[in-house]
């Protein structure tokens, strides 16, 4: 079987880098061989040139890095690209833009799990511009799915548990508790479904086991990532 080979813009953070390369491998490795492991090129980038951006300099400065990440891994010989990180996709428009090759969007497969799953409405958790822009947003509403407000008391505790704690490794039973909550909340408001589009928010939220079903976008996401350098891409 030729696997086509896939570049991954990741550092952001490389906690989530590194389940991106391990779950990719693995289903690889159990659909096509038992030694088979994924061709793939990552870069790393230092998470300190984009963390936790607000301001519209900072995005422009940020377009710059992945553009050129992107550009580079082309030029290295990727045949298409994933951006490890749901937050970032806000820029994936000036990405694909900078070069020749697809690039896989994470919220566009999400959207498809949902409505293969008969699912109408759903909570969308993660960093604050995701919960509450509309890059991401509009490409679930354009799978049909109707998205719940989001809870700006979410926005803060959600952005203090990923920012703070997950993307430095760091794993509490306190957000364990508050993810809970949280989801629970989203029941009772309504919600049939819960994405969780954030790649180090599955440390704390068990996702085969809630009082919702939840999406866990990173997982969605290297499904995918694996469809495609099986040369089986499914069209999101």
């Amino acid at each position: 079987m030729a696997l086509r080979k896939l570049g991954l813009i990741g550092g952001m953070s490389w906690v989530s880098t590194g389940m991106y390369y391990d779950r990719i491998n693995r289903i690889v490795q159990k659909r096509a061989a038992p030694m088979a492991s994924a061709p793939m090129l990552i870069e790393s980038l230092d998470f300190c040139q984009l963390y936790a951006i607000r301001e519209d300099r900072d995005w422009k400065r940020a377009s710059e890095v992945l553009c050129d990440s992107a550009r580079r891994l082309e030029g290295a010989g990727a045949e298409g690209l994933i951006i490890g990180a749901n937050s970032m996709h806000k820029l994936y428009d000036d990405v694909a833009a900078a070069v020749d090759i697809p690039i896989l969007h994470i919220a566009d497969y999400v959207g498809k799990a949902l409505k293969e799953a008969g699912h109408k409405s759903a909570a969308l958790i993660g960093t604050r511009n995701v919960m509450t822009e509309s890059f991401y947003r509009q490409r679930l509403v354009a799978h049909g799915i109707d998205l719940l407000p989001p809870n700006m008391d979410n926005v803060e505790t959600l952005d203090r548990i990923i920012y703070d704690e997950l993307m430095v490794g760091k794993v509490t039973r306190d957000a364990e508790r508050a993810m809970k909550t949280i989801i629970t909340n989203k029941s009772q408001e309504g919600a049939e479904a819960v994405v969780i589009a954030c790649t180090e928010l599955e440390l704390v939220v068990d996702v085969d086991a809630n009082v919702l079903p939840v999406f866990d976008s990173t997982r969605i996401h290297c499904r995918a990532a694996a469809d495609w350098v099986l040369d089986q891409e499914l069209v999101a």
